[in-house]
């Protein structure tokens, strides 16, 4: 938005063509979202406690969760809020990307509050129901793959990028689609799996959205992209205003959210920043990478799979309790330990995910 009142300003004042450079409109972009929810935070924090919108806790969980009964929570809508103002504020709302990621980040925290709502403010446990949750999920998922798919005009747009090899790429097609819808509901469905501990989801995901944003500064510079023999595709640099505003959206919020915690994000917040990171990555075409920075989302995933399956098929659980984080707690971890130790894993894997620019 300021934008065009910026190129505007330009025409006379050539200082305002400053604003032009990608890289101080994502500078601006970290600092107007952390500035937004270091100023809202309390104030909604107090709404969230007058009107008793707290979290419930399993019985069946570690013992220390129960004081954790009551905390606010919905907090999610305060990182959505300040991302999609910085959003606005920073990036050319021209680029159809930056629509694209941002409406379907914003139609899965619609998702998340509605669960939200029905199960703290109605007192329905069940909030809207998995199936119906997973229905809209698709629905939006299904929504924003065919519409990259549509609007592609490049074979660059909707090939398979394979990291670590130069000239591997596949070329997907109609797949696309497919293949996008379940980056993206997956990815939502991953960080919701995380989100149990102070903190755990959140820095990982500034960590993965700070990496992906480098990608796609890269990916939206021709000769960058050559150089790194990666895909360019003109206008995907745009959507670093969008992963900068999560970095600092995600920055304020630990800041109230840090252990022990004074807000949880709730559904609102995990199933919309999964979603983020999953769309982002399909437009920068390095959804394989995410897979690989996003390690930790991956593994409490497949820790619940790997527990249903088990338990249904021999009556048996391999892990204490899942997802994997509260295996570790009923271990005897500290919930402050579990919490540093998966941060330190996700910076090692996306260090990884930053190394197959050169390692090809």
């Amino acid at each position: 938005m300021l934008l065009y009142l910026f190129d505007w300003l330009a025409e006379d004042i050539s200082f305002f063509n400053v604003f032009r450079y990608l890289t101080l409109r994502g500078i601006l972009g970290v600092l107007t979202s952390l500035a937004i929810c270091l100023a809202i935070g309390p104030m909604m924090i107090r709404r969230l406690n007058k009107y008793q919108i707290g979290q419930t806790v399993r019985t069946d969980g570690p013992e220390s969760h129960l004081a954790k009964a009551g905390t606010p929570t919905m907090g999610g809508a305060l990182i959505l809020v300040a991302i999609a103002i910085s959003t606005l504020l920073w990036s050319d709302l021209s680029n159809h990307y930056v629509w694209t990621v941002l409406l379907t980040t914003l139609s899965f925290g619609l998702i998340g509050w509605v669960d939200d709502y029905k199960k703290l403010v109605n007192k329905d446990p069940k909030g809207i129901g998995a199936r119906n949750k997973f229905f809209w999920q698709s629905v939006v998922g299904l929504s924003a793959a065919i519409f990259l798919y549509v609007n592609a005009s490049l074979p660059a747009e909707t090939i398979l990028i394979v990291p670590f090899f130069k000239s591997v790429a596949i070329n997907m097609g109609p797949f696309f689609v497919v293949f996008t819808y379940l980056v993206v509901v997956g990815s939502s469905n991953a960080v919701n799996f995380t989100d149990g501990l102070d903190g755990l989801a959140v820095m990982p995901t500034v960590m993965v959205a700070g990496a992906l944003g480098l990608f796609a500064y890269l990916t939206g510079n021709s000769n960058f992209s050559s150089y790194l023999s990666i895909p360019y595709i003109p206008g995907a640099g745009e959507v670093l205003i969008f992963t900068m505003a999560i970095v600092g959206a995600g920055l304020g919020f630990l800041w109230f959210n840090t252990y022990p915690a004074m807000v949880f994000m709730g559904d609102i917040g995990a199933l919309a920043l999964g979603a983020a990171l999953g769309i982002v990555a399909v437009v920068v075409r390095q959804e394989i990478v995410l897979f690989i920075m996003g390690g930790i989302f991956v593994m409490e995933t497949v820790s619940v799979i790997v527990q249903v399956v088990s338990y249904k098929l021999i009556g048996k659980r391999i892990f204490r309790m899942a997802p994997i984080h509260h295996h570790f707690e009923l271990k005897g971890w500290p919930e402050p330990r579990v919490i540093v130790r998966f941060w330190i894993i996700t910076f090692m894997l996306v260090l990884a995910g930053l190394a197959t620019l050169k390692i090809r």
